[in-house]
């Protein structure tokens, strides 16, 4: 995207995203390249981990005035690792913790780890996929666990609600939550993506719930000042 084409608060968040990506001690942000257009972030480049590659999308959903991300970051690896290289770490990852059942596998192909298996709680879906990203060498995730269905306890809507309001660090009051059998779904709005992910994380290890949809908007205050938000 041209800088002719970008309006004068476009630059402003383009510029805001590469000065948090440089800040980042996660992001090697030297071949990155970021443009804005109306909120919606695009990155592209490369970058030498998965984990990095993701972690330059999380670091560009929290600067101020981004709506939506499109991360086109390519991953390159600095010394390339064959698909056994990175299969048996990701044997030795998943037998290092407890709470990953032995029923969840790992398969190898391209440097994109795909995990199949069952296992009874969000978190422990959400666990394993983080684990898999930080194997050097891998280039995408899939995970392809499915949650065991729990019966949803009569009162989860009420102590989703609850729990909510108990996180210091959530505004619940412009959200609604509601609960079909083992769906809940969040809708409302938030300012910022963090709000919006934590509501999400709040309310996945809810009793019961095995998915949650957001339908949370993102709509950032109204303000010229783009200063990034860590």
């Amino acid at each position: 995207m041209s800088t002719a084409t970008m309006t004068e608060k476009d630059v402003r968040v383009r510029d805001a995203v590469q000065r948090q990506l440089e800040w980042h001690p996660e992001v090697d942000a030297s071949a990155i390249g970021v443009s804005a257009k109306s909120g919606a972030v695009t990155l592209t480049g490369y970058i030498d981990s998965y984990a990095g590659k993701l972690a330059a999308e999380r670091v560009a959903k929290r600067v101020r005035g981004v709506r939506a991300v499109a991360n086109d970051i390519e991953v390159r690896l600095k010394l390339g690792r064959t698909d056994a290289d990175i299969a048996g770490d990701a044997a030795r990852a998943l037998d290092l913790y407890a709470t990953i059942p032995t029923g969840v596998k790992a398969a190898v192909h391209n440097g994109h780890v795909t995990l199949t298996g069952v296992v009874p709680w969000s978190y422990q879906k959400t666990h394993a996929e983080k684990i898999m990203r930080h194997i050097r060498g891998v280039r995408g995730v899939f995970n392809h666990l499915v949650l065991t269905p729990r019966a949803a306890e009569r009162d989860v809507h009420h102590r989703i609600k609850e729990a909510l309001h108990r996180d210091a660090n959530l505004d619940a009051r412009q959200i609604t939550v509601t609960v079909d059998g083992n769906i809940a779904t969040l809708t409302g709005t938030v300012s910022t993506w963090p709000q919006r992910q934590s509501m999400e994380r709040a309310v996945v290890d809810g009793p019961g719930i095995t998915t949650v949809v957001n339908q949370i908007v993102v709509e950032p205050a109204e303000s010229d000042d783009t200063n990034e938000i860590c």
